[in-house]
């Protein structure tokens, strides 16, 4: 612990009144519907009739933010504010309405009583703000509704952003989730020579909604302890008496931004040697401080029973009406704000001006600040297919190749991040490392492969920390490629929710610019997990992302590697999306020469003319469709299959890439029209789909098409061992032999007995000879495309 340092007498009282200022408005924007200034005695009409909001986290928010700006104008700091406990959204709305940000941004609450009462009546009421610090809130990029992310955020933003100090503010409830406990390591990663930095503080107030928190009843030696072990140098603030706080808490903020600018310069200046020990604080203060201490006799300030609404019978019983009369009353507002209801001009002269105030931030609005990438010629990166099927590539190599030239083209602005848990080269990406490094930052050793503290590669075992710091980075104005192993991809789901949600709710605020889009790459998939097993096998994100709003989601299933090119090209071209592309990394047919794949991609579904064998402006007798790389293989086997096994059976090919152009007309902006669908997939037909995830996504997306039970689907049916890649279709009921028979029954032919007897004695013959060969059939292994003749 550090002694406290008075501050000048001016200074200190001037913090502590904008402090009160801001616990004032806070306290208003849960109660009050009018009244603002009680400049009227209080009653229960000038009560919210529904009492919404959470005031125990709320004064440790806003004693902060005071704290901060006068850190901003001392020194002219660059300060992003994230606030991890969310739920505070009112002492941040208040602290941005004190600064003046908030009426810049929104005129209609303006600095003046009438604007007051508008703070107040829109906080958590119908067509009013939410009560988490949200999109709506100027200087936020972190929503805070989940816990366990805002650490993760602020070393997102900090990456290449040399000038940044993020701060983080990590709530006691919070820090006990599994995504915070991560979050610490953040430290081993951030490069004080390129890039920004986070000073985490760890506010302990003591309780949840019910129950105290873990680190809320560790001594402070030992939630110090847990900080040095994380590679921090921890500095505690513990004190419930309001001035000497703030002297203290003062002292501890410049000691530590002192140490940051300090770290900076000798990195900067020497290079980066061995990993710096950050600051962090520590700041213990009571639950709802400065509220009241006790109501209905039980403690309330300091206790859980702060944690949300203290007094919540105020409408209905006069003692609680007097108890919050005093409470508001207790912040003296006549000597906050003028009769006119405007802030002093003694306290709005503390907070800073222009940029530097935390609520407008540039990085808060990083589509503002946002360069595009440059991007490669794809010609020099494609693959030579000289036709359908003629050539077998690992689809995600190339890939690779481009991420290494965006990585080369784009050095000088420093604005492009590959996060990967670990799996970069096993995700055949590895060709980035001839130009670029992982990142850590001390503690290397000669044998290291490719390890760098200036790499910009983010290897860490961990999904949520990958998917988080890309977050932190495109919300700042950046942009990147979080690439994971399928099944793994869904520890990081409800973040992807999360995320998504920011950006339908940033879409409805004028003043927010688009961001980079959240780019994600599914490889090592469901399908070839053979020699992993089950617990590798897992395509359930794609049904997550279904789920969301078409507004911002879109998800891709290129074929093969012109496909990927192409899909990755408009990817990252992008803004405001949940990009989610889905392809496997091993070695498989390609079907595409460049054009063509750019071609098809463009479209988002077409024929396979090549594959069928219907003539042009006739109609099939039955539509074979493939969305994902092994379904589109087994699709166009089963077409050439079928040539031979039943030769009058008319057969189309169809490859989908964009999965929601399937979407009925209207349900999403990439759904092809009614026209354009029949035009692929007929207007009656029997269309045997094989798809890459669980079937039942398909069935949702084409509900509502003209027919939509002619379509037969195939997929992942949580059918799946370590077996050969061939028997992982054959147990999902979607190899070549299941969906002839499957074709054969819905439409019919002359052949269709023999024809399915032949595919029932191959599923045996296939049973059999994987058990005693521990391969797949060689007409599987060895199978080609024959071109019709």
């Amino acid at each position: 612990m550090h002694a406290p340092r008075p501050l000048p007498e001016v200074d200190l009282r001037t913090i502590h009144r904008f402090w009160c200022a801001a616990n004032y408005l806070t306290v208003g924007q849960i109660y009050l519907q009018a009244n603002p200034l009680l400049r009227q005695p209080l009653t229960a009409e000038h009560i919210k009739p529904r009492l919404l909001g959470h005031w125990g986290t709320s004064p440790g928010l806003s004693f902060i933010y005071a704290h901060l700006n006068r850190l901003i104008v001392e020194r002219d700091a660059n300060v992003l504010y994230l606030a991890g406990p969310g739920h505070g959204g009112p002492a941040l709305l208040a602290n941005v309405y004190l600064e003046g940000t908030y009426s810049e941004v929104y005129p209609q609450v303006s600095r003046d009583e009438a604007g007051l009462t508008r703070l107040f009546r829109q906080f958590s009421t119908p067509g009013g703000v939410p009560s988490h610090v949200s999109v709506p809130t100027p200087g936020s990029i972190h929503e805070g509704g989940e816990l366990g992310y805002v650490l993760v955020h602020a070393f997102g933003a900090a990456f290449d952003n040399p000038d940044l100090l993020a701060v983080a503010v990590v709530g006691d409830g919070e820090a006990e989730t599994a995504p915070l406990e991560g979050s610490w390591k953040g430290v081993h990663f951030l490069n004080p020579a390129r890039d920004g930095a986070v000073l985490p503080i760890l506010h302990l107030n003591g309780y949840k909604i019910s129950g105290p928190t873990v680190l809320g009843r560790r001594s402070n030696d030992e939630v110090a302890a847990f900080l040095r072990a994380q590679g921090y140098e921890p500095w505690v603030v513990d004190c419930a008496e309001p001035m000497a706080a703030h002297a203290w808490f003062a002292e501890t903020l410049d000691a530590c931004h002192d140490r940051i600018l300090e770290i900076q310069r000798q990195a900067r200046r020497d290079g980066v040697a061995v990993r710096p020990r950050w600051p962090a604080i520590v700041l213990r203060t009571p639950k709802g401080w400065t509220g009241p201490k006790s109501v209905d006799g039980l403690a309330t300030e300091g206790s859980f029973r702060s944690h949300q609404v203290p007094l919540a019978r105020v409408r209905e019983e006069p003692e609680q009406l007097r108890a919050l009369e005093s409470w508001l009353a207790s912040y003296h507002p006549d000597e906050l704000f003028d009769r006119d209801g405007r802030l002093l001009p003694e306290l709005a002269s503390i907070t800073p001006r222009g940029a530097r105030r935390m609520g407008a931030n540039p990085h808060a609005n990083g589509g503002a600040l946002t360069k595009a990438l440059v991007l490669p010629c794809l010609d020099e990166l494609a693959l030579d297919v000289p036709a359908p099927a003629a050539t077998v590539a690992e689809s995600t190599r190339p890939l690779g190749k481009m991420l290494a030239r965006i990585f080369t083209l784009n050095a000088g602005a420093g604005n492009f991040r590959l996060f990967c848990p670990d799996e970069t080269n096993s995700n055949r990406l590895g060709d980035v490392f001839a130009v670029e490094s992982r990142c850590a930052v001390g503690g290397l050793l000669p044998d290291d492969d490719h390890l760098s503290p200036a790499g910009r590669v983010m290897e860490v075992l961990s999904e949520h920390l990958c998917e988080g710091w890309l977050e932190g980075y495109t919300l700042t104005g950046r942009h990147g490629l979080f690439a994971t192993y399928e099944a793994f991809a869904m520890v990081a789901a409800s973040m992807i929710i999360q995320h998504a949600k920011w950006l339908e709710g940033a879409a409805s605020v004028r003043w927010r610019a688009p961001i980079p889009s959240l780019n994600i790459l599914l490889t090592s998939t469901c399908w070839r997990n053979d020699h992993n097993g089950f617990s590798h096998q897992g395509p359930g994100l794609i049904d997550t992302v279904l789920a969301l709003r078409g507004a911002v989601t879109r998800l891709y299933f290129p074929p093969d590697a012109n496909c990927l090119l192409a899909v990755a090209e408009h990817c990252l071209s992008s803004r405001a999306y949940v990009n989610l592309i889905v392809i496997d990394k091993q070695a498989q047919r390609q079907w595409h020469d460049l054009a063509s794949a750019k071609r098809h991609c463009a479209a988002g579904a077409g024929e396979f003319a090549w594959a069928g064998n219907t003539p042009a402006g006739d109609a099939p007798d039955v539509v074979l469709a493939a969305a994902g790389d092994v379904p589109t293989l087994e699709a166009v086997a089963a077409a050439q299959l079928l040539r031979r096994l039943a030769p009058s059976l008319r057969t189309r090919v169809v490859n989908v890439v964009d999965l929601m152009t399937l979407a009925a007309a209207g349900e999403h902006p990439h759904a092809m029209s009614d026209a354009r669908f029949a035009a692929l997939f007929t207007a009656d037909r029997p269309v045997i789909f094989a798809f890459h995830g669980y079937p039942r996504a398909v069935h949702a997306l084409v509900h509502g098409r003209p027919r939509a039970d002619r379509f037969h689907v195939r997929g992942y049916r949580e059918e799946g061992t370590t077996t050969t890649p061939f028997d992982m279709v054959v147990r999902n009921g979607m190899s070549r032999y299941h969906l002839c028979i499957e074709a054969l029954r819905r439409a019919g032919a002359a052949e269709a007995g023999a024809a399915i007897a032949a595919c029932q004695e191959a599923l045996a013959r296939h049973e059999a000879y994987i058990r005693e060969h521990f391969e797949d059939l060689p007409e599987v292994r060895g199978w080609a495309w024959e071109p019709r003749s």
